[in-house]
């Protein structure tokens, strides 16, 4: 019998039904697409500011000391420190590793260059780079860390090509295809001099436009420093700086330790950093971190509002269309109650009828919730009309879904109580 009448009410009342079902639809379309956009929003935000640059840098440690000598700094420009190249295979290592985005480490070198074997030498400034490199399954290097470079030719790819920037390719008149002589201090392996090939001219808008930019292995043959680099810029995704965040990891207790260690702040990775390669000093870029984590924190509160709103209307569209439909089985409900039914019985009836609809509407909801939030994704992320990538999370349709649950049962309770306080003789009284 409950079954039955169940079934007739959907029958009997299909454009009551269906209003408070496109409401929740709606509802759910909206939570759903903002769900789905906040659980990749990090690493789409990411992915737009990595223009500004890496968020992590490391370089050695013995930087930071002075030299000194009655007062005076007698350390040398270079500091004559050095990382090792082959202890960046160690940031694999690291906790939050398949957090790492990018690695691009740098070897400055003093040169001297000249047009032909009888023109004079003059000073300049090279720096190696990776350009292409396998990085544990991840390709990576200074392109792919510095995205507003614009490059006309191609990047190096073999000993003796080289990158020339675009004020120093115009001081020296030089086009992609021309060669040029480069003289630099005998290094380990006596390679003192290179014939560098032009196969590139990068415009960057920083000092790198009067630079030389060469494969980080010419660069360590020239310097003599076989396994070295200078710097490493590491691009890292991360959870937004709060005040735990910038707490002194030394002067946490042991749980508190672990807690700090095991979250993506920039902090915590800079210091993994430390442990894993000997002799570094990590620190966050924080113009690039602090950018990131205050356009995440708006735009998450911004999500928060929308799905809340979403969540309001859709409660109060529902309570409406219940309220609605109430008034019309008044009849129906004086009759159950004279006939024995009790209050329970009663309100389980629209409940049921309620849930069965949320759960209906909250499923279709997260379909075209998630199908929204990948439309979204290509429009607001990527901006080139291109095809949206799919958002379909599995983990949120028994969110979703029970969000719906929720909304239209506080939408209907409030009809559903009005209706159980009154009389049953007065409703029928009034049918009469």
């Amino acid at each position: 019998m409950f079954f039955r009448l169940l079934i007739e009410s959907f029958r009997r009342q299909r454009r009551r039904k269906m209003l408070a079902g496109v409401a929740i639809l709606l509802g759910t379309t909206a939570v759903t697409a903002m769900l789905a956009l906040a659980t990749t929003i990090g690493d789409r935000i990411h992915k737009e500011l990595a223009v500004y640059g890496a968020n992590l840098v490391v370089y050695p440690k013995a930087d930071l000391l002075d030299v000194k000598v009655g007062g005076v700094d007698v350390k040398p420009a270079s500091g004559g420190a050095y990382l090792k190249e082959s202890d960046l295979q160690k940031l694999k290592g690291i906790f939050w590793a398949n957090n790492i985005t990018g690695v691009s480490p740098e070897l400055p070198v003093q040169v001297a260059v000249a047009r032909g074997a009888g023109d004079a030498l003059f000073p300049a400034k090279a720096v190696g780079y990776w350009f292409d490199h396998d990085f544990g399954g991840l390709k990576t290097g200074a392109p792919a860390l510095h995205p507003w470079w614009r490059l006309q030719g191609a990047w190096p790819l073999h000993d003796g090509e080289v990158v020339a920037g675009a004020n120093f390719a115009k001081r020296f008149g030089l086009r992609v295809g021309d060669s040029f002589r480069m003289q630099g201090a005998p290094g380990k392996d006596g390679a003192s001099s290179l014939a560098g090939k032009v196969v590139g001219v990068v415009a960057t808008g920083d000092a790198t436009d009067d630079e030389i930019l060469l494969p980080l292995q010419d660069a360590q043959a020239f310097t003599g420093a076989k396994d070295g680099v200078r710097r490493v810029e590491v691009s890292a995704r991360t959870k937004p700086e709060d005040a735990f965040a910038r707490k002194d990891p030394e002067t946490l207790s042991p749980k508190d330790h672990d807690i700090w260690y095991c979250r993506p702040y920039a902090n915590s990775i800079a210091y993994q950093i430390r442990e894993a390669i000997p002799g570094a000093q990590a620190e966050q870029v924080r113009r690039v971190e602090q950018s990131e984590g205050n356009v995440l924190k708006r735009i998450s509160g911004l999500m928060w509002l929308i799905s809340a709103a979403a969540l309001l209307a859709a409660g109060f569209a529902v309570s409406a269309a219940m309220a609605t439909a109430i008034l019309e089985r008044r009849g129906e409900i004086g009759l159950m109650r004279s006939l024995g039914a009790s209050k329970g019985a009663i309100a389980l009836l629209f409940y049921a009828e309620t849930g069965l609809l949320a759960v209906f509407a909250g499923g279709l909801g997260y379909l075209a919730g998630s199908g929204f939030a990948a439309w979204l994704g290509a429009r607001i992320f990527r901006g080139d009309g291109g095809a949206a990538e799919g958002v379909l999370i599995p983990v949120l349709l028994p969110v979703v879904v029970a969000l719906a649950l929720a909304v239209a049962i506080a939408g209907s309770t409030p009809s559903i109580r009005a209706a159980l306080r009154m009389e049953p003789s007065a409703i029928l009284r009034e049918d009469a």
